[in-house]
């Protein structure tokens, strides 16, 4: 896994993207969070079109937190299967990644 990625997570409310994105910040699981508070998601559930009005979480953080970060998303959203995808961040402001190591465990 990349050095550095973001973390692409969709979830059913922007009270729940707010609470869990503050508790991985605490944690120093994520150095930062960026909430879309309000996406509209068109997806296949149970052989059914589905519309939804969801909140998009984008977190920055280090590759080998990936899988803890996952783990907290998994035991706190309410999403039977919520979409946690890693992103790997190829290249970026020098200033900005030591920032982001430094701000996570």
């Amino acid at each position: 896994m990349s050095e550095y990625i973001q973390i692409h997570w969709t979830c059913g409310s922007l009270d729940e993207a707010r609470r869990v994105s503050r508790y991985l910040v605490e944690k120093k699981l994520v150095a930062c969070a960026n909430i879309i508070p309000w996406i509209e998601s068109i997806f296949l559930w149970n052989d059914q079109i589905d519309t939804s009005q969801e909140s998009k979480v984008i977190l920055k953080t280090r590759g080998s937190l990936f899988e803890a970060v996952k783990a907290e998303i998994l035991k706190q959203a309410r999403y039977e299967v919520p979409e946690i995808l890693a992103v790997p961040i190829l290249a970026g402001n020098k200033e900005y990644l030591d920032w982001l190591s430094e701000s996570t465990a």
